[in-house]
């Protein structure tokens, strides 16, 4: 039977040095970094991280812009502004983010506490930077 559920396939995300955000996001969150042979080889447009089995970031260059036609006006989206992407951990893993991104100097959010999300409220939650001025939210609900 097949699950017709919608969800969230990517994100696509504005980025200076697609090389530098895969990287970031594989040292920070521990993603798996796509086509980055390919990327580097010029034989795609923009490499991507895979956050789980069914979600991946794409990480656009800025000079793809000006290839954006899918609807009119795409091509000035390069650099607009997402408030924020939000990623749900398990504690354990939130706690482990946390870590990493303090040993790597990247700066972090005092926590928060009952965020409302779309699986209620979620226990803690803080935010952080890419070198890109993305900003990232990790929660978790248990």
């Amino acid at each position: 039977m097949t699950d017709h559920t919608t969800r969230l396939d990517h994100v696509v995300l504005w980025v200076r040095d697609p090389i530098a955000a895969a990287d970031f996001y594989e040292k920070t969150l521990g993603t798996q970094p796509l086509r980055i042979t390919e990327y580097t080889a010029g034989t795609v447009s923009f490499p991507s991280v895979r956050l789980n089995d069914e979600t991946i970031l794409d990480l656009a260059p800025h000079s793809l812009a000006d290839r954006m036609r899918m609807v009119p006006g795409a091509d000035s989206s390069a650099g607009h502004p997402v408030n924020h992407i939000c990623l749900a951990l398990s504690p354990h893993d939130f706690e482990a983010l946390r870590a990493r991104l303090e040993e790597q100097a990247v700066p972090v959010s005092e926590l928060s506490y009952d965020s409302y999300g779309a699986r209620g409220l979620a226990r803690r939650s803080f935010y952080f930077g890419d070198p890109d001025g993305n900003i990232v939210e990790a929660r978790h609900y248990e």
